[in-house]
């Protein structure tokens, strides 16, 4: 099974009330960050069977404006294994419960998404220090008995990528 582990982008600052923090937006920064993340998988002719998200309303809105770059027709699932509250155990049970599909993508949040992603690809079931910035994206590689993570993108980078591309298709002595 190949699993896109996706970040919720930009939604600025925590909200002290819990109620209100759930339904904190993404701001301009983040729709930005998706659609970076959306297009740049969308390239890469990335497509998953099934999204996955928090039911958090700023991890919603990542999977949905992800998922639309991606043409993904497809219901967008809840689930609460992926709130930033959720264990690895609750993550395992998701993982068992989407067994059955080829490629599935996650959206949620930090710290746990980190944490989740670093306990698969560990080899000795600890967790792997990696830091999944807002709105990045990683394709792991799910096997029987390993995991293996094959890239990890942030927005930052696709931003790079796409500056240097424009640069680079306009003539040179336009350049600067």
């Amino acid at each position: 099974m190949i699993v896109y582990f996706l970040r919720h982008a930009n939604a600025g600052e925590h909200l002290a009330n819990p109620a209100k923090d759930e339904k904190r937006a993404l701001d301009e920064t983040g729709i930005e960050q998706c659609g970076l993340v959306g297009r740049a998988m969308a390239a890469m002719d990335i497509q998953v069977d099934v999204i996955i998200a928090s039911p958090l309303k700023r991890a919603t809105q990542t999977a949905s404006l992800v998922g639309n770059e991606l043409s993904y027709e497809g219901k967008l699932q809840l689930e609460k294994a992926l709130r930033p509250e959720a264990s690895f155990a609750d993550f395992r049970k998701l993982l068992d419960k989407y067994g059955k599909y080829e490629s599935i993508m996650v959206v949620g949040h930090n710290p746990n998404l980190s944490e989740f992603l670093g306990r698969l690809v560990s080899d000795t079931g600890c967790e792997a220090s990696i830091d999944l910035k807002k709105g990045a994206v990683a394709r792991v590689e799910l096997g029987r008995n390993a995991a293996a993570m094959l890239w990890l993108l942030t927005p930052k980078i696709l931003r790079s990528i796409q500056t240097a591309a424009v640069e680079s298709s306009r003539p040179k002595s336009s350049r600067k």
